[in-house]
């Protein structure tokens, strides 16, 4: 009992960051364009590294990337509702380069 809130909360954030690589992938098929939505997502992601975003955690998920970067790694990243930028950009290349489909 003492657990599963826990368990219920971390599966959540899976969720979350699966529906984060669903709407990259759907972005990338409806514009036809995956490198310039990779190419975004970075700019998206320096500039919210350089302003720091100010929200509560409850809003995190709304955020186009996390503004939560900073807990890191780790146990951080276990409680991240985003999946890593470096890796949405990579999955977006490849779906560039044909070497994932779209959906």
């Amino acid at each position: 009992m003492i657990l599963a809130p826990l368990a219920a909360t971390l599966i959540q954030f899976a969720i979350s960051r699966t529906r984060e690589f669903k709407a990259d992938a759907t972005a990338a098929g409806i514009t036809g364009k995956p490198l310039d939505l990779a190419e975004a997502l970075a700019k998206i992601n320096a500039a919210a590294k350089q302003i720091p975003m100010r929200i509560p955690p409850t809003m995190a998920p709304l955020a186009q990337v996390d503004p939560l970067q900073a807990l890191g790694g780790g146990l951080g990243r276990m409680f991240s509702t985003h999946p890593p930028v470096e890796e949405r950009i990579a999955r977006l290349r490849a779906m560039a380069s044909g070497q994932m489909s779209a959906a």
